[in-house]
């Protein structure tokens, strides 16, 4: 398995953890090749997960742009309300193949720590979700659905009390009981072999968008959007169509109070490279190489780092990365909701935003595919409080 994707990934990682990287990818590379693996997944991914999900043509927003025909990849119809299941049931399924029967794992938006909480719980396993805790004030339902599930959440109070802070809590966690765990990581960063093995679990999305766009238009789609904060869903959404070269890819990242000031998360916009949490990637840091607090009114986006793979996508220039505002992204919110009766997610809304845009720049014959990468539920007392609906 290749261990970087150009200059970036790698495994900058305490030594401790070292070994258990190791055995990590001797176990994925096995569990890959086994047919019995594969078809187990796959049951829970139908049965449990729901999938496929819907590719839906979205006519009223089309008409609204009035450009490019806009398709919405439904992922927050995914078991759980987002594309996390993907990836978590897999790790999960491998996690109980290595005979670890606890999880841990970290959150910020609490998808990926209710879709831990759910795997671990239909499963058998046990599970311990570390989420900062300025997260857990503005995510109080994602906290109940994971102790409801039967999962402990730890709060985090150290840093910036946010993702970043959450996932070192839980590499400290996993320093300490590397025999007798699997770290869970939800996104495709930190050290080999993850961003590969999360990559492949939600290229899911993207395969199932090229077999139903042939059957509903009989072509590729022309570009596809996906939100970025680590960058999973949108590494899902873009790596079964790399090798076609007439689809462009976008991420849209939090660009929060805007780009020119201090309160952003747009990573591939603004940063540099550097090393975080295990792997080189493109970061938010300083001039002495400290790495910046993220914002994004988004919990999944307000991350200062991101996936190695969409670095090095963005400098060979095979996708593009822009930034949508918190402001943009909750216009988006309330547009798609109103339009066509769906409430995405604020990391989602991102996408919607970034995906309309290109769309009015486009031709009526050209398709556009938006991943909605998790249902608004979460989101909906964050809004409620900023008085934007009467």
């Amino acid at each position: 398995m290749n261990t970087r994707f150009g200059e970036y990934g790698g495994q900058y990682v305490p030594e401790v953890l070292v070994p258990a990287l190791q055995e990590l990818e001797r176990s994925y590379e096995q569990a890959k090749r086994d047919p019995a693996f594969t078809k187990e997944l796959e049951s829970y991914n139908r049965h449990y997960g729901g999938r496929e999900t819907p590719l839906y043509f979205a006519r009223r927003i089309t008409e609204m742009c009035g450009g490019a025909r806009i398709y919405l990849k439904r992922e927050d119809l995914c078991h759980g309300g987002a594309h996390k299941f993907n990836n978590v049931m897999g790790q999960a399924l491998l996690a109980k193949r290595m005979g670890k029967n606890r999880l841990i794992a970290e959150t910020g938006a609490g998808q990926h720590g209710t879709a831990t909480a759910m795997a671990a719980a239909v499963l058998g396993m046990s599970a311990e979700i570390y989420m900062g805790e300025k997260d857990m004030a503005r995510q109080r339902m994602n906290v109940f659905r994971m102790r409801l599930m039967g999962a402990k959440v730890h709060e985090v109070r150290s840093g910036s009390r946010l993702l970043k802070d959450a996932i070192n809590e839980a590499m400290r966690d996993w320093a300490g009981s590397v025999e007798s765990t699997y770290y869970l990581l939800g996104t495709a960063a930190g050290a080999h072999p993850y961003p590969t093995m999360v990559r492949d679990f939600q290229s899911v999305i993207g395969r199932e968008i090229r077999q139903q766009l042939l059957e509903a238009e009989g072509r590729l789609p022309d570009l596809l959007v996906a939100c970025v904060g680590g960058g999973s869903n949108a590494i899902g959404t873009f790596h079964p169509f790399l090798e076609y070269e007439g689809v462009r890819m976008l991420g849209a990242e939090a660009a929060g109070d805007g780009l020119q000031t201090e309160r952003h998360s747009a990573t591939l916009s603004c940063g540099e490279v550097g090393v975080l949490q295990g792997c080189k990637s493109y970061l938010l840091q300083d001039e002495h190489g400290m790495v910046k607090e993220a914002h994004s009114l988004a919990p999944g986006l307000d991350y200062p780092g991101v996936g190695p793979e969409h670095s090095f996508l963005k400098d060979i220039g095979r996708a593009e990365y822009v930034g949508v505002t918190d402001s943009q992204a909750l216009e988006a919110f309330v547009m798609l909701s109103r339009t066509e009766g769906i409430i995405p997610a604020l990391e989602s809304a991102h996408a919607v935003h970034a995906g309309m845009r290109e769309a009015e720049k486009m031709d009526g014959d050209e398709i556009v595919v938006i991943t909605v990468s998790g249902r608004g539920d979460k989101d909906l007392e964050t809004v409620f409080d900023m008085g934007v609906i009467e």
